[in-house]
């Protein structure tokens, strides 16, 4: 099967091609796939990629973009080179696998319980282009969104989540969380997380929305706290009205509870192996034990 995959030297996409190697373009070559340099504003050249794959996945985002505070923008970016993708696959009846997150459920207004593969928000920055995905299965794509948590952790990691806190709390000399910190964020590993994307387009129905979940949900002070022990810094208590200056981008979502529900397959369960492994712990052996620290944010 012939599959082109954006944001194939990230670190999902780098697992989805089984190339542990940190090489990039060297890596998935020497993982049998064929390099595309390319950017999500050629829309011309995502659509005779697409055209030319038997099924499509893309990871690609403008991380830099809502790094640099355009989320909308980031967002705006992602849902055209998706329009572009499926342009390309109307009618064919192959699969399209994209991205969005759990953190979208929350700001739809789903809290005090686990948002689940059922709940969507009917619209938003990043929404549009799952809700846009989802309805491609009625135009002859077997389409699916993969849901990712806030944090997926692996050695692989340079730009997540995970790895923007750390910075963060070096930078600042404490870890901090918002309010009491019992918010909850879930998490998975980036190889459970491409065993979803795998699975998903092999063989999920057209339509589906999936979690790649394996903690449900972690209190964000618990975060907090892990990263104050590995980088050996102490963690403190901030207002919501005080995370955008430490936070940057990431202020608006620090005190977000967003506890998401696992996966709701068996093929999931079973077959992707997504078990519950502790992301405190991932952290904890990925980034600090085995040197690799958190790089300051920004770079």
């Amino acid at each position: 099967m012939r599959v082109f995959v954006t944001g194939a030297s990230g670190h999902i996409g780098l697992r989805h091609a089984h190339a542990r190697l940190r090489g990039h373009h060297r890596a998935l070559a020497a993982a049998g796939a064929e390099a595309r340099p390319g950017d999500l504003d050629d829309l011309d050249g995502l659509r005779e990629a697409a055209a030319a794959a038997d099924g499509v996945i893309h990871l690609a985002f403008k991380h830099d973009l809502m790094g640099a505070g355009d989320y909308a923008g980031a967002a705006a970016a992602d849902l055209a080179a998706t329009e572009a993708l499926a342009s390309a696959l109307k009618g064919t009846g192959k699969p399209l696998v994209t991205t969005s997150g759990t953190l979208m459920l929350a700001f739809a207004g789903i809290t005090g319980r686990p948002g689940t593969e059922a709940d969507f928000a009917p619209g938003g920055p990043r929404v549009d282009a799952e809700n846009f995905v989802i309805g491609l299965a009625e135009r002859g794509v077997r389409s699916s969104v993969v849901r990712l948590p806030p944090i997926v952790h692996s050695p692989l990691d340079h730009h997540g989540f995970a790895h923007i806190l750390i910075g963060i709390a070096r930078q600042a000399g404490v870890s901090g969380y918002v309010g009491d910190g019992a918010n909850r964020w879930p998490s998975v590993h980036t190889l459970d997380a491409a065993r979803v994307y795998r699975l998903a387009l092999e063989g999920t129905p057209a339509g589906s929305r999936l979690h790649a979940v394996a903690d449900e949900g972690i209190p964000f002070r618990d975060i907090a706290a892990a990263i104050g022990r590995g980088i050996g810094v102490p963690t403190g208590s901030i207002t919501a009205c005080d995370a955008a200056e430490p936070f940057a981008f990431l202020g608006a979502f620090v005190g977000v509870d967003n506890p998401t529900s696992r996966l709701n397959r068996p093929m999931t369960e079973q077959s992707a192996g997504v078990a519950p492994v502790s992301v405190l712990d991932a952290m904890c052996l990925i980034h600090f034990r085995r040197g690799w620290p958190g790089r300051p944010y920004p770079s």
